[in-house]
Order: structure tokens, then C-alpha cells, then sequence
């Protein structure tokens, strides 16, 4: 009869090492490759979500630049009216005095008019076009907050993916991949239905 029993704990350690890396590796790995499909939805959402907002701020800045055109042309329409109704008081009054009136004072009435209906279609297409430059950044201001969210629910996905990943728990990891699937639709929905 032996003495000892002789038993290869070094071999069994191994073994069983071996064991918990297959059955934790597979979940690793799992995790690893939604984390990084995460991250990558989160990178492309991000940046579109700072170009749209980009180009929203710059068709902002063209908006209030037409207002300022449309204002100065009604400006123009303002002070083109008053000159003809100076012309037509001073014409009213020279009438009423009987006095000549100058040659050109009807053309001058009839310029100014026509000056003021030049300005007030011009104010009215700067304002036309700067409701139009205001919806479409208004569009791309809403569709940022979408990208935004989108990259919010993806950031927390990734989160709960590392402490799947940190305690190799399943159920953390479907929370991960639940958070992160809705991300992702956020995002595609944001891609396409805008």
C-alpha cells in the first residue's frame, strides 16, 4: 500500500482552469464582439450627431444674416414710402397754392413707388428664404438630438458590457446588448426616417 496517494493537482488545476476559460471565453468573446459593434454605432452616431448640429448652426447663422437683408430692405421700402409722401404733400400743397409744380415731381412720386415695391419683394424673398434656411436647420437641430440619444444609450451599453464582461455575467451582458440594440435602432432610425 502506498504511503500517499499521488494526485497531479498541477494537471487538474489545469483542467479545470481550461474548463472555466471555455465556458467564460465563449461569453467573453460574445460580449467583446457586441461591445465593439456598440462602440462602432456610437463612433458614426457621435460624429453625425456633430455634423448635423454643425450644419444646423451654420444655416442658423445664414438665417439671421438673410433677416438682417430683409431688414435692411424694409428699411429701404420704409424710407422710399416717406419720400413719396413728401412728394405727394409737397405736391398737394403746391396745388393748393396754386403754384407750378416741377416737371418732374409725378415721375419722382411714380419712382419712389416703384423703388418701394422692388424693396418689399426683395425683404419678402430674404424672408422667404430665410424661413427655409431656419426649417431646415430647425430638421437638423432634431435629428442631432436624435443621433445624441442614440450615442447616450450605446456609451451605457458599452458600460454594462465592460462589467459583463468584468463579472462575466449573462445577465449583465443582456442588459448591455438590450441597451445597446436600442441604441442602434435610435440610430438608424435617425439615418433614415430624417
Amino acid at each position: 500500500m502506498p504511503e500517499e496517494i499521488e494526485i497531479d493537482t498541477d494537471k487538474l488545476h489545469e483542467a479545470i482552469h481550461e474548463e472555466v476559460e471555455k465556458e467564460g471565453g465563449a461569453l467573453l468573446r460574445t460580449i467583446a464582439l457586441t461591445t465593439a459593434l456598440f462602440a462602432a454605432f456610437a463612433a458614426v452616431a457621435s460624429l453625425l450627431a456633430g455634423g448635423t448640429v454643425n450644419e444646423a448652426l451654420a444655416l442658423k447663422a445664414e438665417a439671421t444674416q438673410l433677416q438682417a437683408q430683409a431688414s435692411d430692405q424694409w428699411a429701404y421700402y420704409q424710407a422710399k414710402g416717406i419720400k413719396a409722401v413728401v412728394l405727394e404733400a409737397q405736391k398737394g400743397v403746391l396745388a393748393g397754392a396754386d403754384k407750378p409744380l416741377p416737371a418732374d415731381l409725378d415721375r419722382n412720386i411714380g419712382r419712389y413707388k416703384d423703388e418701394q415695391q422692388e424693396a418689399k419683394k426683395k425683404a419678402e424673398e430674404f424672408e422667404h428664404e430665410r424661413d427655409e434656411k431656419g426649417k431646415e436647420a430647425d430638421h437638423l437641430i432634431h435629428q442631432h438630438h436624435y443621433f445624441a440619444y442614440a450615442v447616450a444609450m450605446l456609451q451605457v451599453a458599452i458600460a454594462l458590457g465592460a462589467v459583463a464582461a468584468l463579472t462575466r455575467k449573462r445577465a449583465a451582458w443582456l442588459g448591455s446588448t438590450a441597451l445597446g440594440l436600442v441604441g442602434a435602432l435610435i440610430f438608424l432610425w435617425a439615418l433614415f426616417a430624417h
